[in-house]
């Protein structure tokens, strides 16, 4: 396995192939990361994995500055899993220049849950991911894939429509949430929670289940009940001590809230939220 540093030294190891298959990541990786290095394999010629902690999608009161570099310790993950190249660039090799030129994302996709609690968020979400796809996939003559994870589920939409958008030829393909023993969604901010924290953390995703057992239950009444449903989900992860930012049933298609006929089409809704734990924000969804 190469890791490089610079676009320069990632354009040239990339010079003798033809359709990377590319993993996008910040690092302080879990195998949710690693099972999409693992499907990525199949696909290209060669697997790319990049670790680059994007200091445009974080608030000024987010974890920036605490988010864990563990570059070593990632790379002999990524190399176990069978990536090729490990593009590890700095602040500086990427954003050489303040970054002026961003991409908006439209207000309908990206402007609501994550987008409404982290103004912004998304704007450096694509702005980051158009950057690295140039740096990946700009000499490939062939296929070109991207995968992300479906646990960041309005983040890989929004991907997948800027990509539309841009005509860029690149096939996104959506990685299956990976969880532990007892259904917590991985994520790198896991290890933030505290021993009793990591054994609450759960209640997100079975406060889901629910609200989705709701939501089927209701039927075609769901969009008069959603609501109603969506507060008493999250009154009771309140009284669990969380704090809430929302638990929500949508379309898959466009994240809109459902009409009656979306209730009734089988694999239309998913559920979604946000609430944080302690200092820790934590996000889940389950598709139903």
């Amino acid at each position: 396995m190469k890791l490089v540093h610079t676009i320069a030294d990632l354009r040239a190891a990339l010079a003798p192939h033809q359709s990377p298959a590319f993993v996008p990541t910040m690092g302080n990786l879990h195998d949710g990361h690693l099972d999409l290095v693992r499907q990525a394999q199949p696909l290209g010629d060669v697997t790319v994995s990049s670790i680059f902690v994007n200091r445009l999608q974080f608030a000024p009161h987010e974890d920036f500055d605490t988010y864990p570099r563990t570059l070593q310790a990632d790379c002999a993950r990524l190399e176990q899993a069978g990536c090729d190249i490990v593009f590890a660039p700095s602040e500086k090799e990427l954003y050489p220049e303040p970054q002026v030129y961003k991409v908006q994302p439209p207000s309908d996709l990206a402007d609501i849950l994550e987008g409404h609690f982290r103004p912004g968020f998304f704007i450096g979400v694509c702005t980051v991911v158009m950057k690295l796809f140039q740096c990946v996939f700009s000499d490939a003559k062939g296929p070109r894939y991207a995968l992300f994870g479906k646990k960041d589920y309005q983040q890989q939409m929004v991907i997948r429509r800027m990509v539309q958008q841009f005509a860029m030829p690149i096939e996104i393909i959506a990685g299956e949430t990976q969880r532990a023993a007892d259904g917590l969604a991985l994520s790198s901010r896991n290890g933030y929670l505290s021993e009793p924290e990591r054994a609450e953390a759960v209640q997100l995703s079975l406060a889901l289940r629910a609200l989705a057992r709701d939501a089927l239950a209701a039927a075609g009444s769901l969009p008069d009940k959603r609501e109603a449903l969506e507060a008493n989900a999250m009154r009771a992860l309140a009284l669990r001590g969380w704090g809430p930012d929302y638990l929500t049933v949508r379309r898959r298609a466009d994240l809109q809230p459902p009409r009656a006929e979306d209730a009734l089409t089988p694999q239309s809704l998913v559920v979604l939220g946000a609430a944080r734990l302690g200092s820790t924000r934590l996000i889940d969804n389950f598709e139903i």
